[in-house]
């Protein structure tokens, strides 16, 4: 009987990390995972959901930190989703998102590159790109050859990451994917995100626990999709013979206020605007208009297709927070 496989995840504590960490559980893998910081506030989590998961404790910017985790836990698939992943707090820590989305990516495959010395296609590695790196966008919808012009320091980041997976792989013949992903939520997303913001505001506000839910830009249109739909396509990514780049992406778009009124509708309110108040503050510096993408390559070579719908996707993140609201009452 063939021994079971393994994985190292970076960024396990993640929205995306949680989910294809319990996806691999499930098929038997042995998975590890790289935490960063002794007391992370994230940890009981992972204990409580990944009983079975060998934590590591690591950073995107200590390659030792990295060489020493991939040594431990010997991986055959290797999944990058660490980063400093919130775009509005790019502006604002430029350069420690450059050092962690960015220069982080160059550390683990440079690690990955010493770990495999002698066969440096045994084990297969995982980027995490995105579809902010396509920013003033140049094709309609977004496909993997469309031009890269990111609009924020964080869209910035991820470009070189892009791009340094794909030197690693042309250079020396490693099996490094990127999944360029659009927009993915759930109710694990981080309440930073304005996705969560709104799920948490509107069952506040159904619940008589919150007024007003404040807003920037309503009309940023984003394709969103469900991240336990997303994972799927990374592990699918993996399983290839040959390495590549995927969109991976509904094929749909709607706007935030499209979000906000199908959130609020989810609770029985229709007339939500007499609940949300604009702020200037939570506008971008540069703004990304509208993002599509085109994932006919993830269809037809991956089979890979989202289950989960946008009214599906907002009435699953919103019922989550009514309910988790509810039992902090208990």
């Amino acid at each position: 009987m063939a021994p079971a496989p393994s994985a190292l995840i970076t960024g396990i504590t993640g929205q995306d990390g949680l989910y294809l960490a319990e996806l691999l559980v499930a098929k038997g893998y042995d998975v590890h995972g790289l935490i960063r910081g002794q007391n992370n506030p994230k940890l009981g989590l992972v204990r409580e959901l990944l009983p079975t998961v060998t934590l590591h404790n690591g950073d995107l910017t200590d390659m030792s930190s990295l060489i020493r985790a991939l040594r431990e836990s010997d991986p055959d698939e290797v999944y990058n989703l660490g980063a400093v992943s919130f775009v509005a707090y790019s502006w604002e820590q430029a350069a420690l998102t450059t050092d962690v989305t960015a220069k982080g990516v160059l550390n683990m495959l440079e690690s990955l590159r010493l770990h495999c010395r002698d066969d440096l296609g045994r084990v297969r590695f995982y980027q995490a790109s995105s579809s902010e790196m396509f920013g003033k966008v140049q094709d309609v919808p977004q496909h993997e050859r469309t031009l890269l012009w990111p609009r924020s320091p964080y869209g910035v980041a991820k470009v070189f990451g892009h791009h340094m997976t794909i030197n690693y792989r042309e250079s020396y013949g490693m099996h490094a994917s990127s999944g360029i992903l659009f927009n993915h939520e759930s109710p694990r997303r981080g309440p930073e995100f304005v996705t969560r913001k709104v799920s948490q505001a509107v069952a506040r506000i159904h619940l008589g626990l919150q007024d007003e839910l404040v807003m920037g830009n309503l009309d940023a249109e984003r394709d969103w999709g469900f991240a336990g739909d997303y994972v799927e396509a990374m592990w699918l990514m993996l399983q290839q013979p040959v390495a590549d780049d995927y969109v991976i992406g509904t094929g749909e778009t709607h706007s935030v206020r499209e979000f906000v009124e199908t959130a609020f509708a989810h609770v029985g309110i229709d007339d939500w605007e007499r609940f949300v108040r604009f702020d200037e503050r939570f506008v971008r510096p540069a703004e990304v208009d509208q993002l599509i993408g085109d994932a006919a390559k993830a269809r037809d070579v991956l089979g890979w297709k989202p289950r989960v719908s946008f009214t599906e996707l907002v009435s699953l993140m919103v019922q989550a927070d009514i309910e988790a609201f509810r039992a902090g009452w208990k």
